[in-house]
């Protein structure tokens, strides 16, 4: 069952779109004309994620560590939301 959250990646400036977390992986898309190909749809697969940080500034924002040494910054709403449900699908990959 997929969740969706509202979320900006930021990535020089902040580019809003939508975060979707399922058992597979955690997939951000962005429907905006300007953006870069490589920013329009990104995919994270829950195995290929080393860990997930949190900070905060203003709003919190998690920061995915990739296994290829990739690091991605989000600032994703409902925190608690989306931090129940990605430890969830993590649990159970395991």
């Amino acid at each position: 069952m997929k969740k969706a959250f509202m979320c900006s990646l930021l990535y020089n400036g902040i580019l809003g779109g939508g975060l979707y977390l399922d058992k597979q992986s955690v997939t951000f898309v962005c429907k905006k004309l300007t953006v870069d190909k490589k920013y329009k749809t990104i995919v994270l697969p829950l195995n290929e994620i080393n860990e997930m940080t949190w900070k905060w500034m203003f709003f919190p924002v998690a920061t995915f560590c990739m296994r290829n040494g990739e690091k991605y910054r989000m600032l994703i709403f409902n925190k608690c939301r989306f931090e129940k449900w990605f430890r969830e699908y993590c649990l159970n990959k395991q």
